[in-house]
C-alpha cells in the first residue's frame, strides 16, 4: 500500500495590501502648476513665432497671386530668383550701411551720455528724463515730427539758415538721406541704451577705481581696463538688441524716404514690403524674409560666440 506524503511547504507571506497611491501627489501638482504658468508664454510662441515661421517656408515654395487667386507650387524658384534680383545686391549695402551707422550712433551716444549722467552733477535727473522720453514717444508720431524737420524748408535747414548756411534737402540727397534715417532713429532709441549702460556703470565697485588711481592710472586707462571690462555683459546685450532692431527698421523708412532717392535707403525690410504688399510678390516677399531671419539668426549666434573672448564674467 503505497503512503501518500501530505505534507506542505512552507507557505511565502503574502504582503499586507496598503492604500492604492494617490494620483494627485504633491510632486504632480508642482508640475501642473509649473506647466500652467508656462502656457501661455508656450501658446504665444507656438502661435505667433513657430507657426508664422513654417508658414513663411511653405509661402516660400509658392507663388500666391491674390488678385488672380492662384496659389502654385513653384519649388525654389523663388530662391534661384534671389540670386538673379539685380536690386538685391543694393539692398543689402543699403541695409548694412543703416546697421553699422546705428550700431556704432546708438551704442557710442548711449555710452557716451551714460558716463556723463554717471558723474552725479546737478540736473542729473532732468537730463535722464530728457534723453529717456524719445524711447516712449510713438515710433510714426516721432518719424513724421522728424520728416517735417528734415525738408527743404523744415525746422533744421531754417536754423542752419540762422547762421548762414544753406541746408541741403535732407530725405532727398543721395549723401544725406540715409543719415537722417540713422540719426533719426538712433535718437529715438539711444535713452534705452543709456539707461542699460547707466545701471551698469553704478555696479562697477569704487574701490577698482580708488586701487587705479593709486597706481598712477589715468581716467582713460581706467576706462579702458576697468571700465570697459566691468560693463562688457551690459555691452553685448545692448549691441544685439540693437543690431536686431537696425535690421527690421521699416517705419521710419516708410515715413521719411520711401525707399529713395532710388534705392539709396531701401533696406531688406522695405523691400520686402515692396516685394509682397505693393508688388503682389508674396512667395517671393516670403523668400526675402527667410533671407532676412537667416542674417540675423547668423548675426546673433557670432556676436553670442564672440562673448568668450571679451565679455568679462564669462568662465
Amino acid at each position: 500500500m503505497t503512503r501518500t506524503d501530505t505534507r506542505v511547504g512552507p507557505v511565502e507571506a503574502r504582503p499586507a495590501l496598503g492604500p492604492a497611491p494617490r494620483f494627485w501627489t504633491s510632486r504632480r501638482r508642482d508640475q501642473l502648476t509649473g506647466y500652467l504658468f508656462i502656457a501661455p508664454q508656450l501658446l504665444g510662441s507656438v502661435v505667433f513665432v513657430i507657426l508664422p515661421l513654417i508658414l513663411v517656408v511653405w509661402y516660400s515654395l509658392h507663388e500666391w497671386n491674390v488678385l488672380a487667386g492662384t496659389f502654385d507650387f513653384v519649388g525654389t524658384d523663388n530662391y534661384r530668383a534671389i540670386a538673379e534680383d539685380p536690386n538685391l545686391g543694393a539692398v543689402l549695402r543699403a541695409t548694412g550701411l543703416f546697421s553699422v551707422g546705428l550700431v556704432v550712433l546708438n551704442l557710442g551716444l548711449a555710452l557716451l551720455l551714460a558716463v556723463l549722467l554717471n558723474q552725479r552733477l546737478r540736473g542729473t535727473i532732468l537730463f535722464r528724463t530728457f534723453f529717456f522720453s524719445p524711447v516712449v514717444v510713438s515710433l510714426v508720431a516721432w518719424t513724421i515730427v522728424w520728416g517735417f524737420l528734415l525738408q527743404d524748408n523744415g525746422g533744421v535747414n531754417g536754423l542752419l539758415d540762422t547762421m548762414g548756411v544753406d541746408g541741403p534737402n535732407w530725405l532727398r540727397g543721395e549723401g544725406t538721406a540715409m543719415l537722417s534715417v540713422i540719426v533719426v532713429q538712433a535718437f529715438k532709441n539711444v535713452g534705452l541704451n543709456m539707461v542699460l549702460f547707466l545701471a551698469a556703470l553704478q555696479g562697477v565697485p569704487a574701490n577698482l577705481y580708488e586701487a587705479a588711481e593709486m597706481d598712477g592710472a589715468s581716467r582713460m586707462r581706467q576706462f579702458g581696463l576697468i571700465t570697459v571690462p566691468m560693463i562688457s555683459p551690459t555691452i553685448l546685450l545692448t549691441s544685439i538688441i540693437t543690431v536686431v532692431g537696425s535690421l527690421q527698421v521699416f517705419a521710419q523708412i516708410a515715413v521719411l524716404t520711401q525707399g529713395g532717392p532710388g534705392n539709396s535707403t531701401t533696406v531688406l525690410v522695405y523691400y520686402l514690403y515692396q516685394q509682397a504688399f505693393q508688388f503682389h510678390h508674396f512667395g517671393y516677399g516670403a523668400t526675402l524674409s527667410i533671407v532676412l531671419f537667416v542674417i540675423v539668426l547668423a548675426l546673433t549666434v557670432l556676436q553670442w560666440q564672440m562673448r568668450k573672448r571679451w565679455v568679462f564674467h564669462e568662465s
